[in-house]
């Protein structure tokens, strides 16, 4: 049974989502809070107007815990290995490596805000790539206003394929898309994406003479990107595409030099280089080796679920629960690689003995404020999806917009990160309205999922949750309102670019 579309029904249906943007803008309230609080309004407003019943809402809640789980064990190890190499020295040692390898100075600081925060997007994310980058900036003699903005600005296009892949697990998991087939079209955008964002860099250090440089270099990132993202190997995506953006850079600056410098290898940089080096090439072993990926796949958790009819007649077919394969899933792989890296830095004496243990509370620190809001956010999409609130504002937004919507999709993307403070939240609130609208316009969803997800990337450089974090780490406390003044613009000229895009590609 279709759902009545009339002003009031558009309105409430929209009134969970605006709930989450309007506390997290206007109340400063973290996803941590607002998620739940969107949550509880989505179940009341489900209950009310959409005839949500308790069938409904407990398999929402099923799958939707289903899908935090998978999201989470990514997370949970990515962050672990993150905080021991971090502990171990690893991480300022490759920055140390990093200013004696590019000589020109120039090039170095533009290289930090956008290839290296993006390589360390790749790694962990949530903010870390502006607390680390940032200061390393400001240490270099970049006003602290400035610095912050060129990482937030340059590390966005790392963002979907960040954290391991986790984001991009939960796009696909939300959707239901085929990784392997999205994957193609999110890599395209975010390559544009890269592209701007390297030039929003390069403008807000000041250093626009450095835009032929900078054009090779995002072309070949992106190009990395774009074939590790279609060979299936997202989660290192934009931690091979970011190295590979460093070591041009290191090839360029020693081409221009005339002479190599000698760099002395110490063993913190050494064992930095081998936990990545050994993590990137276990996925890319079990990932490209077909037997042995078709036989661990095999061992795989999911749950069936029922057919489910609101008591407004709005049907969803039965199905099941996000599929769990514990022994391909990336988060076991970063664990075999923590628990070996564990040892052998014990062993190389490189961390004190009961390192495991502020390890262990930084890693809770940090995720469990994020389990909560991703946890909240999926459940809230999952209601929203069974009682037919996504589809009825789908209909409205295809109505209203047309055949222009494509240009807007990736601005949809941006407002639903600068709001809920991630690509990740973003993509899981809208990425099922995208879906639906694609549908209505006849269009292939893959590309309107990909523009979204690259708007959400491109929503991180003005998501106030991690603009705080830069200010904080630079001294600029309570400023965060400045920097948001800086990025704004940057954020929203490369994303009406992507959707220009979007519309080239809906139009072929």
């Amino acid at each position: 049974m279709p759902i009545l579309s009339s002003p009031f029904n558009y309105l409430a249906a929209a009134l969970p989502l605006l709930t989450v943007i309007g506390l997290m803008i206007f109340k400063r309230w973290s996803g941590q809070r607002a998620g739940p609080a969107g949550l509880l309004i989505g179940v009341i407003v489900g209950t009310l107007a959409f005839g949500l019943n308790f069938e409904v809402l407990w398999v929402s809640a099923l799958k939707g815990i289903m899908l935090a789980l998978f999201v989470l064990a990514v997370l949970i190890p990515a962050l672990l290995l993150y905080h021991l190499v971090t502990r171990s020295g690893g991480i300022s040692a490759l920055a140390r490596w990093l200013e004696a390898l590019i000589m020109d100075q120039h090039l170095m600081l533009i290289v930090i805000a956008w290839a290296f925060s993006g390589m360390l997007e790749g790694l962990a994310g949530f903010g870390l790539p502006i607390a680390i980058a940032a200061p390393m900036l400001v240490n270099f003699g970049v006003p602290p206003l400035n610095a912050v903005a060129a990482v937030a600005v340059g590390h966005s296009w790392a963002i979907t394929f960040g954290d391991m892949g986790v984001i991009y697990q939960t796009l696909t998991a939300v959707t239901g898309l085929d990784g392997a087939v999205l994957a193609p079209y999110a890599a395209l955008f975010l390559g544009a994406a890269c592209v701007g964002c390297g030039f929003g860099a390069m403008h807000l250090l000041g250093f626009t003479h450095k835009w032929p440089t900078v054009f090779g270099l995002s072309l070949l990132m992106g190009t990395v990107q774009y074939l590790l993202a279609g060979a299936n190997l997202t989660s290192i995506a934009a931690l091979g595409a970011g190295a590979v953006g460093i070591i041009g850079a290191v090839l360029i600056s020693r081409l221009r030099s005339g002479h190599s410098p000698k760099v002395p290898l110490n063993r913190p940089l050494i064992a930095a280089l081998a936990v990545y080096g050994g993590l990137t090439l276990m996925m890319a072993l079990v990932i490209l080796i077909p037997p042995l990926y078709q036989s661990l796949n095999k061992l795989v958790w999911q749950i069936p679920v029922p057919a489910l009819t609101t008591q407004t007649g709005f049907v969803t077919p039965a199905g099941a629960t996000q599929a769990i394969r514990p022994l391909t899933h990336p988060g076991s792989l970063i664990l075999i690689v923590f628990g070996i890296s564990y040892w052998g830095f014990r062993r190389a004496r490189l961390i004190e003995p009961g390192t495991w243990r502020p390890i262990l509370s930084t890693t809770r620190r940090s995720a469990v404020p994020a389990a909560i809001s991703i946890s909240a956010m999926i459940c809230l999409s999952m209601v929203m999806e069974h009682t037919g609130m996504t589809l009825l504002l789908a209909q409205g937004f295809s109505a209203a917009l047309g055949a222009i919507f494509p240009v807007v999709s990736p601005l949809v993307g941006i407002l639903g990160a600068f709001a809920t403070g991630s690509n990740n939240n973003s993509n899981v609130l809208f990425a099922p309205l995208q879906m639906n609208i694609a549908g209505l316009l006849q269009v292939m969803p893959m590309i309107l999922v990909g523009a979204q997800t690259a708007g959400g990337a491109l929503g991180s450089m003005i998501a106030p949750a991690k603009l705080v974090i830069g200010c904080t780490t630079v001294g600029l406390d309570q400023r965060d309102g400045e920097v948001l003044r800086q990025t704004i613009i940057y954020a929203l000229l490369i994303g009406v670019g992507v959707g220009a895009l979007t519309l080239l590609l809906c139009l072929r």
